[in-house]
């Protein structure tokens, strides 16, 4: 019991500070809301904004979207009827080349006949009374 003490006086443990006590979040979490309320009605003015740019590039173009339609609607009723029109003078072409034919070809186009061949001519007889 004659125990060597330290001649360090005993660790006391440290007083426990009166804690303060916390402060009410109330105003932070309103201004946290104010913030919210601030950059939600930010974004959906923006949206609005964009929106609005959107539909009216779409009114300025729609009217000449509308007319190059027709355009091409025009351009394509002519591409039909220059096909057919080609395919029409691609047979023509076709027959005057054609050697069987030139006898054919000769007497529609020339007004010349086969020595063979009787021309005929019709004539109105006028009745005289």
């Amino acid at each position: 019991m004659n125990a060597i003490q330290s001649s360090s006086p005993p660790l006391q443990q440290p007083k426990q500070k009166n804690r303060v006590t916390p402060r009410p979040h109330r105003h932070l979490r309103q201004r946290s809301y104010r913030v919210m309320a601030l950059e939600t009605s930010v974004k959906i003015g923006v949206n609005i904004a964009i929106s609005t740019a959107a539909i009216s590039a779409l009114v300025q173009i729609l009217p000449d979207h509308w007319t190059q339609q027709e355009k091409l609607r025009a351009v394509r009723t002519e591409v039909n009827q220059m096909e057919a029109r080609v395919d029409i003078l691609q047979a023509e072409f076709s027959r005057n080349f054609d050697p069987r034919q030139t006898q054919s070809i000769m007497q529609q186009q020339g007004y010349r006949f086969d020595p063979n061949q009787r021309r005929v001519v019709l004539m109105n007889k006028e009745v005289n009374d």
